[in-house]
């Protein structure tokens, strides 16, 4: 406890934080550190619930107009996605306990697509001007944590088991990307430390055991998210995901087609057939150019 609490007061003095947050009595745990960026895990004081806090710190080598003009419109940005996706039922509430979330499909003549609940972080408060955003704490590990911890933890489970739930768990990936690529959301930076996996059993949010690939796949850090319906620009939010797969998980790189099939033909992804076959025709576009430029250099 007394180092957890040094920790924290290295932190604070470390890293000075905006209003209301400098003279807020809660818990700030520095989670990750970015180029642009501080991610905290606190507390939202209104509701006392787990949440993500955001930080944007001030850039001393930017012009502070620039700086200040930069930080607000990456943060209304982030922010804006994140509120479309609630509105369509993307982050309208949770799972049910012990239960995976449901996939509601719309009503007809219903605009938007088929309702997902709890696969992005609701936003729960924000300044622009100060530059903060408050989300919902995910529960759970990064799907890069959880597909590395039962590399080591599962020995006596059989690899075939382990095979078939790991591309459940990629079909589940493809599913949620195509979800939010018919919203016409493109993410900007696709990796599996960017997904969550949520436990299906919200009575035990952070589980101890890593044998397991259960769970939502929720998707976070929508830092460089655009709003597009291209099918270049989605194809390019693939190949992202595809080029980061391979180089963080080399093992299970050739599995990766799972999320592509999951993508373009499972009706839970609201891509339809038509649609996800020109994305992934796309994609082949896109990946002849990566190879040209890599053998170019």
């Amino acid at each position: 406890m007394a180092d957890a609490a040094s920790s924290s007061a290295r932190v604070n003095a470390l890293h000075k934080f905006p209003p209301p947050f400098d003279t807020s009595d809660e818990s700030f745990e520095l989670i990750a550190q970015g180029a642009e960026s501080l991610l905290y895990r606190t507390t939202f004081s209104t509701t006392g619930q787990p949440a993500a806090l955001k930080v944007r710190p001030e850039k001393k080598w930017r012009h502070p107009i620039l700086d200040k003009r930069l930080t607000r419109a990456r943060i209304l940005a982030e922010a804006r996605v994140l509120v479309k996706l609630s509105g369509e039922g993307i982050a309208a509430g949770g799972s049910t306990p012990g239960k995976r979330a449901k996939v509601k499909q719309p009503k007809e003549g219903e605009k938007g697509v088929a309702g997902l609940r709890g696969f992005v972080p609701a936003v729960l408060a924000l300044d622009w001007e100060r530059g903060w955003m408050m989300t919902e704490w995910v529960y759970g590990r990064t799907v890069k944590q959880a597909i590395h911890d039962t590399q080591a933890g599962r020995r006596a489970v059989e690899r075939e088991q382990r095979l078939q739930d790991l591309k459940e768990l990629l079909r589940r990936i493809g599913e949620v990307v195509g979800k939010l690529h018919a919203s016409g959301v493109i993410h900007g930076d696709l990796t599996t430390s960017n997904m969550m996996l949520r436990p299906y059993d919200a009575t035990t949010p952070d589980p101890t055991s890593t044998d397991s690939l259960d769970g939502d796949v929720v998707l976070i850090d929508f830092g460089l998210s655009t709003q597009s319906v291209s099918d270049e620009d989605r194809a390019v939010d693939l190949y992202v995901l595809e080029r980061a797969f391979g180089s963080t998980h080399p093992r299970e790189e050739d599995l990766f087609p799972e999320v592509l099939t999951a993508y373009a033909e499972n009706e839970g992804s609201g891509m339809n057939g038509k649609v996800g076959k020109l994305v992934l025709r796309k994609l082949e576009d896109v990946r002849m150019r990566g190879r040209k430029k890599s053998m170019v250099g």
